[in-house]
């Protein structure tokens, strides 16, 4: 008796194990909703440090230094999102994205590379060196989404 349900136990134990892969993919509606709130966050903020940038609020170096960190990871976030598996989902991506893989990877690594330097260079204490790389940064993100995203 012990045999059989010893046997039962790991017949049972390889087929949940099996069967792990399965269960734990993300369904592509889940993957847009979470690639698009990372990129809501990413508004929230870049939006102030837009705003100090362009002289429409005042300057705050703490503020922009917390949100240079936040950003940078935030615009790690968002793009294994676009699996080709959410090509089909309702969300602002142009087709473009699944078809031209390649240039929406440089665009998204661009934006990567931007962020960190304004990361970096926030933490140096020069205002207007920081506020010319904020401009960069919005420069990246305005292309990508010229390029990559429904006009709204």
């Amino acid at each position: 008796m012990n045999n059989k349900l010893l046997s039962a136990t790991f017949a049972f134990a390889i087929g949940a194990a099996c069967s792990l892969p399965a269960h734990s993919q993300v369904k592509p509606d889940v993957l847009v909703k979470q690639r698009q709130s990372a990129m809501v966050l990413q508004g929230k903020y870049f939006g102030p440090m837009a705003g100090m940038a362009q002289g429409k609020i005042p300057y705050d170096a703490a503020v922009v230094t917390r949100n240079a960190g936040y950003l940078e990871v935030l615009t790690k976030m968002a793009w294994d999102g676009f699996a080709p598996g959410t090509k089909g989902e309702k969300s602002a991506a142009l087709p473009v994205v699944f078809s031209e893989p390649a240039k929406f990877k440089e665009a998204s690594d661009r934006l990567q590379a931007e962020t960190a330097k304004l990361a970096q260079v926030s933490k140096s204490g020069d205002e207007g060196a920081v506020k010319a790389q904020i401009n960069a940064v919005g420069k990246v993100c305005a292309a990508c989404h010229d390029d990559f995203r429904e006009k709204r």
